[in-house]
Parts: structure tokens; C-alpha cells; sequence
């Protein structure tokens, strides 16, 4: 579970939706991201993708590993299936790479992978994460629809298996002297240790993760926002009542 090298290239996936988003674009539409928040499941399987593919390069410095008690992982699984040796279950989120090491692979060290939800969005992440396909024509050997000409590898390739993008030339609706390349779909080359809607499942686990991860105490939050709710509403109607009472033989 806790390979090195897959979680050393876990971070060049993530490290091209923070720092070359900026510098790319695409009109790729994106899927909307399955709402798993509140899945304790969901959460727990996309915190342990988070920390095999993603936590040796990229930090989550406002994380410590004893708030995933908040999703329902006791200190022992967490020691057990979520720690490197050494660690401790009351330790930051913190990478393993240094920094000099990082500037010499990356260029820069990998930012923090804290708020990447509340910062791309979950939709962005979620068509990022699943929109991968070979390509040749590029130095990693793969391209990416949501962030084209993306000079990260698809780090779980494993998992989704190797996929090709189709495209056919169409006449341009606006210049019928043009032709446009039309993307049509995605050709599966070799099977992933995932069927497709397992892999797709992965990634919305993995996505709801980072979510949570951004504000661990939303849960809360919302849990006792319901509450405060329920409390105004019965004090507006004694409140209401009482005024009622008090100004009844006032004319």
C-alpha cells in the first residue's frame, strides 16, 4: 500500500492541476462530481488513494492524520494502513521530499494540497482525474482533455488502464472551408486492474476526500447548523408569542 514510487508520481498528477492550470485551458466540459461528503466510506477509500498516489510530493500542512478520526478510522487503522514509518498519529500532513530535491524534479516544490477543492472546484478535479489518454506526441506520453498538453504522466494508469482519445475531422460549422478535429470518445487499449465505473468511483472517493479535506468541520458544521435552525424557529414563535401576549391590552 505504501509505495514509494507510486506516491512519488502520485504527485506529478496533482501537481499539474495547481501549478500549470493557470497557464492552460480547455473547453472540455465537466462532469459533475458525485456528492459524497457525507459517506464515511466514500471518505475513508479516498483517504487512503490520497495518501498512496499523492501525500510523498504534495503536503497537506492544515491536516493532521488524528482529525481522520472525524471519518469514522480509529488510531490503529490509521497507524496501520495510512502512516510511514515514523510517523505518528498526531503529525501534520507533511512530504517526505525536500525541498532541494523537489526543485531539482519539479522546478519548484509542489504546493499544498490543503484546499485544492475549494480552489479548482470538485467538478474540475473529478474530469481531471478521469480524462487521461496516451499520446505519443507528448514527453510524459500522455495528454489530458480537461488540461490539454498537461506535462504530468496519468499516475494511475494501473488502475484505469491504458485508453486512447478518438477524433475525427469535421467540417467547421462556422467556416466550411475548415476542418476541425472532433474528439468522439475515448478507445480502451488495455484493461485497468478497475473496470471503468469502478475507476470512476475511485476518483469521486478520491475528490470527496479532498473536499472534506479543505474544511474537515463542515460535517459538524452543518450538523449543528440544523440544530441552531430548529432553535430559532421555536425562539421566533415564543418570541412571537410573547410580544403577543405583552402588547394585547395596550391600545
Amino acid at each position: 500500500m505504501k509505495n514509494f514510487v507510486s506516491k512519488i508520481l502520485g504527485g506529478f498528477a496533482l501537481v499539474a492541476v495547481m501549478s500549470t492550470a493557470q497557464a492552460g485551458g480547455s473547453n472540455f466540459p465537466l462532469d459533475t462530481a458525485p456528492d459524497r461528503i457525507n459517506s464515511q466510506a466514500a471518505l475513508q477509500h479516498g483517504a487512503k488513494l490520497f495518501v498512496n498516489y499523492c501525500l510523498n510530493c504534495h503536503g497537506a500542512v492544515s491536516m493532521r492524520y488524528n482529525r481522520l478520526r472525524d471519518i469514522g478510522l480509529t488510531d490503529e487503522q490509521i497507524k496501520q494502513n495510512l502512516l510511514f514509518t515514523g510517523d505518528k498519529v498526531g503529525d501534520l500532513m507533511t512530504v517526505a521530499i525536500s525541498p532541494k530535491d523537489a526543485k531539482a524534479w519539479f522546478g519548484a516544490m509542489p504546493p499544498d494540497l490543503s484546499v485544492i477543492a475549494r480552489s479548482k472546484g470538485v467538478d474540475y478535479l473529478y474530469t481531471y482525474l478521469r480524462t487521461f489518454y496516451k499520446d505519443d506526441t507528448k514527453a510524459t506520453g500522455w495528454n489530458n482533455m480537461a488540461f490539454p498538453s498537461v506535462g504530468m504522466p496519468h499516475v494511475m494508469w494501473e488502475l484505469q488502464g491504458v485508453r486512447t482519445a478518438k477524433y475525427v475531422d469535421e467540417k467547421d460549422p462556422h467556416d466550411a472551408s475548415k476542418t476541425i478535429h472532433v474528439f468522439k470518445g475515448f478507445e480502451q487499449v488495455t484493461p485497468g486492474k478497475l473496470k471503468p465505473q469502478e475507476f470512476d468511483e475511485a476518483m469521486a472517493d478520491l475528490v470527496a476526500y479532498l473536499q472534506w479535506m479543505g474544511e474537515p468541520a463542515q460535517l459538524e458544521r452543518k450538523r449543528l447548523g440544523v440544530w441552531v435552525l430548529m432553535f430559532l424557529a421555536i425562539f421566533t414563535v415564543l418570541a412571537w408569542g410573547l410580544n403577543k401576549a405583552y402588547w394585547k391590552d395596550i391600545k
